[in-house]
């Protein structure tokens, strides 16, 4: 099992920072340079090869074809839809704060990217759910309608979690890889190996602040996570999980967690852990 995630991290390194020099070689390459919170030109290249990278080296570590399926709907799903947001979220028609923003800019009869991006990413979860649904026990209509609808809760959740979490360079892929360390001595472990190698294989150029992930991929590596959790959990953990990460939401909506990492010993050193100056 050890040798079999040594290969999976190393594909999906491989095939990240592989993806992300294809995208860097496009003639447009420029129109994904961005300004980050120092000033600094990054682009956000890294995402898309993220979500490429993870997505397809957890699906090669998966245990069954329905279990490969919901990690190639999550991972590319999110990171699709995030990268939308990613490239077209700067224009004035699209500016929204949070998800009350967005909603109320429905209201006004404006569809926005970031409505787009969680609509997407709730559809992509669901998908990837239902899959996830086919490798248990039946349990009646009612029992798996809840299974799947708590499951995911739990990957749209975890994406937008981590998507939250990038705001300073490093941080999403230090939490995933956190978060992926207890998984992967599991029985889903296959399921983020790929996904753990293919996001420490960008973060140097994280770091360095040459990249970021943007909403592609640190959605993309969210939902992963998030799959491999729904896969390993049954409906008691789902639903721990789902109202953990519904109050960290909630939260994010009146507390800056860049604020909270700041003010607490450990996690402010942890942070900064490689980063520029």
């Amino acid at each position: 099992m050890r040798i079999k995630n040594v290969v999976l991290s190393t594909a999906g390194a491989l095939t990240a920072r592989g993806a992300l020099r294809v995208i860097r070689s496009w003639p447009g390459s420029t129109q994904l340079d961005r300004t980050n919170f120092r000033g600094r030109t990054v682009t956000l290249a890294a995402g898309p090869a993220l979500a490429v990278g993870a997505a397809t080296s957890a699906a090669a570590g998966a245990r069954s074809l329905p279990e490969a399926g919901a990690a190639l709907v999550a991972g590319l799903g999110s990171g699709a839809v995030g990268f939308y947001d990613d490239v077209v979220g700067g224009r004035p028609e699209h500016k929204a704060k949070g998800f009350k923003g967005h909603l109320g800019a429905l209201r006004e009869g404006r569809v926005t990217s970031g409505l787009v991006k969680i609509a997407g990413v709730g559809a992509a979860a669901l998908a990837a759910s239902a899959l996830l649904a086919a490798d248990r026990p039946r349990r009646g209509r009612v029992g798996t309608a809840v299974d799947v609808a708590l499951g995911a809760g739990v990957i749209a959740g975890t994406a937008n979690l981590f998507n939250l979490l990038d705001l300073r360079p490093g941080r999403a892929i230090k939490a995933g890889t956190i978060v992926a360390g207890p998984l992967a001595a599991g029985p889903a472990g296959g399921l983020v190996a790929g996904p753990v190698g293919a996001a420490t294989a960008l973060l140097p150029d994280d770091l360095d602040e040459r990249v970021m992930l943007g909403d592609a991929g640190a959605n993309a590596f969210g939902a992963l996570l998030g799959v491999a959790l729904a896969a390993r959990t049954g409906r008691v953990g789902r639903a721990a999980l789902l109202a953990g990460l519904a109050g960290l939401t909630a939260a994010s909506e009146r507390v800056s967690f860049t604020q909270v990492i700041q003010q607490t010993p450990g996690l402010r050193e942890l942070d900064a852990l490689g980063r520029r100056p």
